[in-house]
């Protein structure tokens, strides 16, 4: 087969052809994910990586690497991750969707409403 042959997986997506994804394709979109989710929550406490990696007692590079979906970190990763971000983490993993929800603690509305926590999925 040469490359004229080849399909994205958007293009067979289109046609309406069925999509295999492999293992390694599933866990990069979690990741993705759960790094969006990791930026979306600092940006929103407007802290830096740098701050951030040493509430965690973890180094900026690994903020870095886990924002940008290229590692997935441990649980005892994920639970120093969500103390320094003054949240809870919860992970939502079923079937062909994906959450992870970093809800913020102590916040509250007007109301006394705890606030919604930011989401990403995969």
């Amino acid at each position: 087969m040469n490359h004229s042959h080849w399909k994205t997986r958007r293009t067979r997506k289109l046609a309406g052809e069925s999509l295999e994804e492999s293992p390694a394709y599933v866990e990069a979109g979690y990741a993705f994910a759960l790094g969006q989710a990791v930026h979306d929550r600092r940006t929103e406490l407007g802290l830096s990586q740098s701050e951030l990696a040493r509430r965690a007692e973890m180094t900026q590079p690994q903020i870095s690497n886990i924002e940008g979906g290229d590692s997935v970190p441990t649980l005892q990763l994920l639970t120093r991750l969500a103390k320094a971000l003054n949240a809870a983490l919860t992970i939502d993993l079923d079937g062909d969707t994906s959450a992870f929800v970093f809800t913020a603690h102590n916040d509250s509305g007007p109301d006394g409403a705890s606030a919604d926590g930011r989401s990403s999925a995969a």
